[in-house]
């Protein structure tokens, strides 16, 4: 664990606010749902992801979306790649979601490229060509994406389909 030098009291009705800047580094955004819990007298919050908790069916479901567009497929939490098929997984398995990603969800909508401009994650220059916000409840939980590759770079109607019902399943999976 890194030591921040931050102290903070507990109020009268047992809460504890998290610093901004830890806040702004950890990506922890209001209304982010947090797991606490305690390890050899050390309480320990960490930043609950739905999607993370379905990891390996991510994985199957992604396997299964590349292999039918024939396109990289990459399944996010709010923060990170959990699961990617059709191309190498260590190029984008817990990569951090790009802002422009980011972005594309909070639009609560399908995002089709006219042509692939898009970044997907930070640090990979794999561009988007179709995305999908990731909704169980109404809060989005993630996103799914198809990312171009070398010889399929615009989506068909059947692949932009396949995103939006695969968004609306996991997202139904998560609640």
């Amino acid at each position: 664990m890194k030591a921040t030098g931050i102290v903070r009291r507990i109020d009268d009705l047992g809460r504890v606010v998290i610093p901004k800047e830890i806040r702004r580094t950890m990506r922890i955004r209001e209304g982010d749902p947090l797991e606490i819990f305690t390890n050899n007298g050390e309480v320990i919050f960490k930043k609950y992801s739905p999607i993370g908790e379905m990891a390996s069916f991510a994985t199957d479901y992604a396997a299964a979306l590349a292999e039918a567009t024939k396109l990289t497929v990459i399944i996010c939490d709010r923060d990170r790649c959990i699961a990617a098929a059709g191309a190498p997984k260590r190029e984008l398995i817990e990569k951090a979601v790009s802002s422009d990603l980011e972005k594309l969800c909070e639009e609560r909508k399908i995002y089709i490229a006219e042509s692939a401009t898009v970044n997907a994650l930070d640090g990979n220059e794999r561009k988007i060509c179709v995305a999908a916000p990731i909704i169980a409840a109404g809060d989005i939980t993630g996103a799914i994406a198809l990312l171009e590759n070398e010889e399929h770079t615009k989506p068909t109607d059947t692949d932009i389909k396949l995103c939006e019902v695969a968004a609306k399943f996991l997202g139904s999976r998560t609640e």
